[in-house]
């Protein structure tokens, strides 16, 4: 097998495994939600196919679960054109971007996931080979290294990343066209969940649609995850039939709480209030008590805590916000260190 295939076959065959098996709209008209995002698409690829040349190259940004993977696949279909997929922490040299790059036919779509984790090495390969569809090989060590040019096919490609506050500045100005997506409300994850069910041919009724939906974190990966695990339980308890019933006893049975919290989360609430007296707590901290990694707790936990003001940054460090307390059926002391803030309020503070 060459080593540009070798490269990107495990990512190519769990993607198209992933596109056959799960729920992904596969055109931009079955796309649900962020309507600009998909107004912008809709003009930047209607242009470029009325130009018979390929679109600017494309960046989406936003936290997972969102739809930048599914964005990946329409692009790529509403233009006709093949794609290749690999994510960034595999691209580990720049002769691994050069071999991915050079296999690329006239038009195809190269999709990177987790973008801001590409090596250093082979972004500054990518810089040419977005800006000229040129990329320079060199060849040999040391004062007798020559670089050779090779010419590349037009490409498109689709750069994913959850962190856009990590790629570089170079990097992120090639991109013709970026766009951010945002959380989901909760009439469009009733909608997600209507559509995946219709396609699991799941028998739901409107109070289950109401009730997954609303634990559903805003986000649609997770509303049709949660639709999953449902169904099994309707399937074996309930007669097939999704009632509201069914759906907040399932959720109870995986550990969903009303507000979309599973165990992890709650955990590190219990652990900020009952061991840290609501706080301050420095993330670290918070981290070994609750016996996750730091990381875990400040990428996948924390965002969602904030936005439903459970939790806030301060500069001291993260503070149980009043609903946190109550949200547990305590009440939260009188001389309480913060206001209450609303749901899906944030705060930019560290």
């Amino acid at each position: 097998m060459k080593e540009e295939e070798a490269l990107t076959s495990v990512f190519a065959e769990e993607f198209e495994r992933d596109a056959e098996l799960s729920l992904r709209p596969r055109v931009l008209e079955e796309f649900i939600g962020q309507p600009k995002v998909r107004e912008q698409l809709d003009l930047l690829l209607r242009s470029a196919q009325q130009r018979a040349k390929p679109p600017d190259h494309i960046l989406l940004s936003g936290p997972p679960g969102l739809g930048k993977t599914s964005l990946a696949m329409i692009i790529a279909a509403e233009l006709g054109a093949a794609i290749r997929v690999t994510s960034g922490p595999a691209i580990e040299r720049a002769g691994d971007l050069a071999a991915i790059l050079t296999a690329l036919a006239p038009g195809d779509v190269l999709f990177i996931d987790e973008i801001h984790r590409i090596a250093r090495p082979a972004e500054e390969l990518l810089y040419s080979a977005m800006e000229d569809f040129r990329v320079d090989v060199v060849v040999g060590k040391g004062p007798g290294a020559t670089a050779i040019p090779l010419d590349l096919e037009p490409f498109t490609l689709v750069g994913a990343t959850t962190r856009s506050g990590l790629l570089t500045g170079p990097m992120r100005d090639r991109f013709g066209f970026v766009a951010h997506l945002d959380f989901y409300g909760e009439m469009e994850l009733r909608e997600v969940v209507r559509r995946s069910a219709s396609l699991l041919d799941v028998e739901i009724e409107v109070g289950g649609i109401a009730e997954i939906a609303g634990r559903s974190r805003g986000t649609p990966r997770i509303a049709n995850r949660l639709l999953r695990r449902v169904r099994d339980y309707a399937q074996v308890r309930a007669g097939g039939i999704i009632s509201q019933t069914v759906a907040r006893a399932a959720l109870g049975v995986y550990d969903v709480d009303e507000l979309g919290l599973d165990r992890l989360d709650r955990g590190v609430i219990e652990v900020l209030i009952m061991s840290f007296g609501g706080g301050p707590v420095g993330l670290s901290t918070l981290a070994i008590a609750v016996g996750e990694e730091q990381e875990t707790i400040g990428e996948v936990v924390e965002p969602y805590l904030v936005r439903a003001g459970l939790l806030l940054r301060t500069p001291r460090g993260r503070v149980a916000t009043p609903a946190a307390w109550r949200h547990l059926g305590k009440e939260p002391p009188e001389n309480g260190l913060v206001d209450e803030p609303g749901p899906m309020w944030s705060r930019t503070a560290e």
